[in-house]
């Protein structure tokens, strides 16, 4: 508002003295006389300021047409001058143009007209870095890898899109199965942009793959430094890549720095099963068992497993069956209820030929949740009590169809494990393995449940011993078994199962004869 005040004020002013000046000229007597030749003029003062000004402007115009002939003489050499920018201007225009028509179309799934767009503006723009990346990913669309490739590696020549050429090539290369090479283009793609979090997760990945396990937690600690992980995921994965460290060093034969990665791995996550396991025999490596057990204890306080209960119990495997269930009341008095600890709590007691107690203490899990870990308990403490062999097989057909409980899973693929690994198995994720019950399909037994009463007859009908505090109470009926399971003893749950299947197929061949 101020501003265009102002100029009114200025344009008033110079109208003004404009005006003043035209007056004063006309009234000022006298004249100019030029003379020339034999020609003489004579002119007012105002003839002769507009012939000043006249004058003026024929030099300019002049100047003005000389220049413009210096000019074509210069763009018809091939100089730079306004001429040769005008038409570089109206190309660039148009180059850009083309370049956003072919993104339009790239994001609107037409890869050929992409590749069209991209091609014209390239000729019209000369300016590989922009339309490169639209020709790459075009043709990746419509499944040209060669043109693909080479238009990724066209952008490796110049500093500012190296980084999306190497990155392009890498995924390429992790598409053919590549990884060596993958992995290698990766760390460049690393080395250009650390805090890139595709580039980083994936060249953790496949230095997972290649069991590059120093290097792994470089890049962890990476992800960390640039804010792409939380400190406490990082601490968990951290200890998984020293445990997965310390299970390379120990192959190769090197046991006292995998004792020193074990532990170091544990103090890192002490929740984490298997470098819980890996401690504690590292410690019991080293005569010191009390260390062991804490490290044990301090891992069955934060989930109940059945590994940490092995490892408990290698700490004295010497020991007698009585003193073991007492020694393994550090761990049982923890979690009472889980079924971990419930599960324990009966092997042991089978182990100490108390079947009573053990019933108690495996409760109703062979009803209420049923897996092959606990119907395969359920038999050995029926035929621990003496009850006939019906009874027993049928806790073993049981066992056979029934699920195997938690196990070692991927989260993100659902395979099985038969133990922790830190890469799975099927899919290459990382630390994706968790102890859960897998959701898969249950194995069934070539008997069918109907065949079993014809087979081994009529099943009793076992109940749970009450409460020896609560002599009153009824006893829980447990429904009518129908299945097998292996001997008196306690096996894993694999065993069970084999067990169980020799004892059905000897079964079948009696009912045959």
């Amino acid at each position: 508002m101020l501003w265009s005040l102002v100029k009114i004020i200025l344009f008033v002013l110079i109208v003004a003295v404009a005006t003043l000046g035209a007056s004063y000229l006309l009234e000022m007597d006298g004249g100019v006389r030029i003379a020339f030749g034999g020609t003489e003029l004579n002119l007012t003062p105002l003839k002769a300021v507009i012939a000043m000004v006249m004058m003026i402007l024929a030099v300019w115009l002049f100047l003005k047409l000389f220049g413009l002939l210096i000019a074509v003489l210069k763009f018809i050499n091939g100089d730079e001058t306004s001429l040769s920018r005008y038409f570089d201007r109206n190309r660039e225009r148009k180059g850009f143009q083309a370049l956003r028509e072919g993104m339009i179309a790239l994001a609107s799934g037409e890869a050929r007209l992409a590749m069209a767009k991209a091609t014209r503006a390239q000729k019209l723009l000369d300016s590989p870095e922009l339309t490169n990346l639209v020709t790459a990913q075009a043709a990746e669309m419509i499944g040209d890898r060669r043109k693909a490739e080479e238009a990724y590696k066209a952008l490796l020549a110049d500093d500012r899109t190296r980084f999306v050429g190497v990155r392009g090539i890498m995924k390429q290369k992790l598409a053919d199965g590549d990884l060596e090479t993958a992995l290698k283009l990766a760390e460049k793609a690393f080395a250009i942009k650390p805090a890139h979090r595709e580039v980083q997760d994936t060249l953790l990945q496949l230095q997972a793959k290649s069991s590059d396990w120093k290097g792994a937690r470089a890049t962890l600690n990476a992800k960390l430094r640039h804010g792409a992980m939380p400190r406490d995921l990082h601490r968990r994965r951290d200890a998984v890549l020293a445990l997965s460290e310390a299970r390379g060093v120990l192959e190769e034969g090197h046991s006292i720095e995998a004792r020193e990665a074990a532990i170091e791995a544990n103090r890192l996550s002490p929740d984490l099963v298997p470098a819980a396991v890996m401690a504690a025999r590292s410690y019991v490596e080293q005569d010191k068992a009390k260390y062991a057990a804490r490290v044990l204890k301090k891992a069955w306080d934060v989930a109940p497993h059945p590994d940490l209960a092995a490892a408990f119990a290698a700490i004295d495997p010497d020991e007698s069956a009585s003193a073991r269930l007492k020694r393994m009341r550090t761990l049982t008095k923890s979690h009472p209820e889980d079924r971990e600890t419930r599960l324990l709590l009966a092997e042991l007691n089978i182990a100490a030929e108390d079947f009573p107690t053990a019933r108690r203490a495996l409760g109703d899990l062979a009803i209420s949740s049923p897996d092959a870990r606990s119907l395969t308990i359920m038999a050995a403490i029926e035929r621990g009590e003496g009850k006939p062999d019906a009874v027993v097989r049928g806790w073993l057909m049981r066992a056979v169809s029934a699920p195997r409980g938690p196990q070692w899973t991927c989260e993100n693929c659902n395979q099985i494990h038969a133990e922790w690994a830190p890469v799975c198995e099927s899919c290459g994720a990382f630390d994706s393995l968790v102890w859960r019950a897998a959701p898969t399909a249950e194995l069934t037994s070539l008997m069918s449940p109907q065949m079993v009463p014809l087979l081994v007859g009529k099943l009793e009908e076992p109940v749970i011993d009450p409460d020896p505090e609560d002599p009153d109470a009824p006893a829980p009926k447990l429904p009518e078994a129908i299945e097998l399971v292996a001997d008196a003893e306690i096996l894993p749950p694999e065993d069970g199962v084999e067990a169980a299947e020799e004892v059905e197929a000897e079964t079948t061949a009696d009912n045959k004869k």
